[in-house]
């Protein structure tokens, strides 16, 4: 019965950390970096029902956050992207990916898809079916996967958030401290 209830009314305490996938940390590191230097990303997918969701879901939460996000259904990838974030394909891209490369633009692949011989040439690829994987369900869809980046950021900011406003608070109290002794 409690398996049912936490099935139906999960909390953030009864997901699996998103950093136990493959590479996660490297993406997240990378995505946060382009968010902080402004720079153009394009969001890579598919366009099947997991596809274009996930296309949805991730330039949502991107757009929330002031992110310039393009996205690209398969046709003609053009130069001008920093960085190409890949949903629900990309394991298999090793020839697109070595053509973005030539392009300079950096690519972070998220794929649910069956691993093969070799990974692409990417920054980071994160997917449950890596052999190196250690997140405990390998069974995630592409959006679910895309759920996974989001919550591993947003797991970031929050922190970067609370460093950041303690120490605030550190150097205002330190400020006040010293103004009240000096202006005694």
């Amino acid at each position: 019965e409690n398996q049912i209830e936490t099935y139906l009314n999960p909390n953030r305490k009864n997901f699996h950390d998103p950093f136990l996938m493959p590479d996660m940390e490297i993406a997240v590191n990378r995505i946060l970096k382009a968010m902080k230097n402004k720079e153009k990303i394009i969001i890579y997918g598919d366009y099947d029902v997991d596809g274009i969701t996930s296309i949805t879901v991730l330039k949502s939460f991107l757009k929330d956050r002031g992110i310039d996000v393009d996205q690209y259904i398969p046709n003609r990838l053009e130069q001008g992207y920093d960085l190409m974030i890949t949903v629900d394909c990309g394991i298999s891209g090793i020839e697109e990916i070595k053509y973005a490369n030539s392009l300079g633009i950096e690519t972070i692949v998220t794929d649910h898809h069956e691993v093969g011989e070799d990974l692409p040439d990417a920054i980071a690829v994160v997917d449950a079916k890596r052999k190196d994987n250690i997140y405990p369900c390998r069974d995630l869809a592409g959006v679910g996967v895309v759920f996974k980046l989001i919550q591993a950021l947003r797991n970031k900011i929050r922190t970067r958030r609370k460093r950041i406003s303690k120490i605030l608070r550190y150097s205002m109290c330190r400020n006040n401290i010293r103004y009240r002794s000096i202006s005694r």
